[in-house]
């Protein structure tokens, strides 16, 4: 039996006696309540305070095959058909990525980006791969602001090469076991048939429109009636089907000539990044006044590597590279790591100060020195090291900080995103957050995506660890995070030695500079307040903007901090003293992101099976599924 979560419920049992009728018909004071007579039995009658109430909106999904959490119905349901033919996690993250691209097209693109991690069943590690593009070879920042001073405008300038295509293959490659016709045949179908536009896209398209509204191109495909699609009218995509088409058909012709299942994904590889698409989007970029060309994509690959990890609380923490700000979130937890939250008490204004100065002092560490790394030489080991994570925490005091602390001067030298989480039952873990929205670049005609605009989140100043260069990732905001409970023993390889029985908590998370907020304060949830996932995720939260934002042209918060209006007046006013510029949000706002979270509910015990929790945010359309 599947279990699909999005209505609201309370799983929790009540008392019952022995034969299985109500315990009791009376109150808790022994007064007998309306119903307690004849014919009450069986939840016929009015009891208050006999069963409990919902401990949170949603239950919390149990499975023990494989549970997921995806940002779209629709996409989780095909992550699920992938698990129940006997896919693994990665093979189901994979084709509900690629499902993402045509369902949430105002989330995520195939021509976007994909960061990735992923946990191979039994590892005591996590793997990284980069499915964020680079910038092309004559991308200089002299070249930049000759042509277009300090701007960076929308349509060819920001363009990078597409690292969404190589980020999917590449991780079916070296974690999956099916083949690419496989993992994007459903996205395929969705793409050539069409789908039912569900109220939030529908609202969504509308609101971008403002943006692509500009472009014929996108205009055309995305409001082909001359307005924003209505609930319920069909979304089709011909063109994105039969690009997708093509990198099947490659692959399959490449079987059909002899190749093994890894020669079949190269086939396909190549077909996007050596083929005519790559040709296409080069000579749409060029003449939309970027500097892409053809050569630029035929020489990338998304590159796997070991994540960055911290220690928290008996957990080995891995996050996404410093191309991403995942660092953020292990940054942030080693400098927490020293204080004792839960005496503090959750969502207490000295908890709330004390998890908004670590993500401060993590966000200036991301302007004195992110980027990436194969241009910066930046080693993750040493921003991790306990020696430096004391000396950020020791800056940390009852007072707010102020803006970008660890620079010396105190100044620094788009849209959405949307989320796949995905665990099966051996303990593999699959965690993304798939990118790039369709008002930030135009649709190029014949293939149905954009090409990603994530050079917006480079900067223009020369001695910027993020600067534009040629060949160099931008230092991105969407990033994952995959905890492991208990001792590695060490491991780094990426072999299966030392980790068959670790318990796996996987996270990701759309929504720009919120998202390593959010899911920060998620996982807080869970491990130090012992929170179900859904509780977790729906809980209230705060977001501090105390650093220059991830954006193009980066503006500062200066010091602001949001609270969600379910966070006690009390508690806000208390922040509000100790120098944080409270302002509220409103309960569970649509900017505050949409974490998606699926691990171990207990340790996994040696020839026990599983048993998978899985937590969706309401804030967002995140859905679960689990089995």
């Amino acid at each position: 039996m599947t279990i699909a979560q999005g209505f609201e419920s309370s799983d929790a049992a009540g008392p019952y006696d022995e034969a299985g009728g109500a315990a009791s018909a009376t109150g808790r004071d022994g007064t007998p309540h309306m119903g307690a007579g004849k014919g009450a039995g069986m939840g016929g009658g009015i009891v208050p305070g006999v069963f409990p109430g919902a401990e949170s909106m949603r239950p919390t999904l149990l499975g023990e095959r494989w549970a997921v959490v995806a940002g779209h119905p629709l996409v989780s349901q095909i992550a699920a058909e992938v698990l129940g033919r006997g896919g693994n996690a990665v093979d189901a993250g994979v084709a509900a990525g690629l499902a993402s691209n045509v369902v949430q097209v105002d989330m995520a693109n195939f021509g976007g980006i994909a960061p990735i991690l992923v946990r191979p069943a039994g590892s005591g590690t996590v793997r990284s791969v980069a499915g964020v593009g680079v910038w092309g070879r004559e991308a200089t920042l002299d070249a930049l602001l000759a042509r277009y001073g300090g701007a960076l405008p929308l349509g060819g300038a920001p363009s990078i090469v597409p690292g969404a295509p190589s980020g999917w293959i590449t991780a079916l490659r070296e974690f999956g076991t099916i083949g690419f016709a496989e993992a994007s045949a459903p996205a395929i179908a969705l793409a050539e048939d069409g789908f039912p536009v569900d109220t939030r896209t529908a609202a969504s398209l509308a609101v971008m429109g403002r943006g692509f509204g500009a472009w014929e191109s996108s205009r055309a495909r995305y409001w082909p009636r001359g307005r924003a699609p209505r609930v319920g009218e069909r979304l089709v995509q011909p063109e994105l089907a039969a690009l997708l088409r093509a990198l099947a058909d490659a692959e399959s012709a490449a079987l059909r000539a002899g190749a093994d299942r890894e020669g079949g994904l190269r086939a396909a590889h190549d077909a996007f990044y050596r083929g005519e698409p790559a040709r296409a989007i080069a000579a749409f970029v060029t003449g939309a006044g970027g500097f892409l060309e053809a050569d630029d994509l035929a020489g990338y690959a998304a590159e796997v590597a070991t994540a960055p990890a911290v220690r928290f609380a008996g957990r080995s923490v891995h996050v996404t590279p410093s191309w991403s700000q995942g660092l953020i979130v292990a940054q942030a937890l080693g400098i927490l790591d020293r204080y004792d939250l839960a005496a503090a008490g959750h969502n207490s204004e000295e908890y709330l100060h004390l998890v908004t100065e670590a993500l401060k002092l993590a966000f200036s560490e991301r302007e004195r020195c992110y980027g990436d790394p194969a241009h910066t030489g930046l080693d993750p080991a040493e921003l991790l090291a306990p020696a430096h994570l004391d000396a950020l925490r020791s800056r940390i005091g009852t007072r707010a900080l102020p803006n970008l602390p660890t620079l010396p001067s105190g100044t620094p030298r788009l849209g959405s995103t949307t989320a796949v989480v995905v665990m099966d039952a051996d303990g593999t873990a699959f965690a993304s957050s798939p990118s790039d929205t369709i008002d930030g670049a135009p649709i190029i005609p014949g293939l149905g995506i954009l090409c990603s605009p994530r050079g917006v989140q480079s900067r223009l100043v020369a001695g910027h660890p993020n600067a534009v260069a040629p060949g160099k990732r931008p230092c991105v905001t969407p990033a994952a995070l995959i905890a492991l409970d208990g001792d590695t023993d060490g491991d780094t390889d990426g072999d299966t030695d030392g980790g068959a029985d670790l318990a796996v908590t996987a996270m990701a998370c759309p929504g720009g500079d919120v998202i390593v907020q959010a899911m920060l304060q998620a996982f807080l949830n869970s491990t130090v307040f012992g929170m179900t996932a859904q509780q977790a995720v729906e809980a209230p939260r705060v977001f501090g903007s105390s650093y220059p934002g991830g954006f193009h042209p980066h503006p500062s918060g200066d010091g602001l901090l949001l609270v969600e209006d379910r966070v006690p007046s009390t508690v806000r006013d208390g922040l509000a003293a100790r120098g944080h510029r409270v302002r509220p949000w409103p309960a569970y706002e649509f900017d505050a992101g949409s974490v998606q979270s699926v691990g171990d509910l207990v340790p996994p015990r040696s020839g026990e099976r599983r048993v998978l929790a899985a937590g969706a945010d309401p804030r967002r359309s995140a859905y679960a599924i689990a089995r």
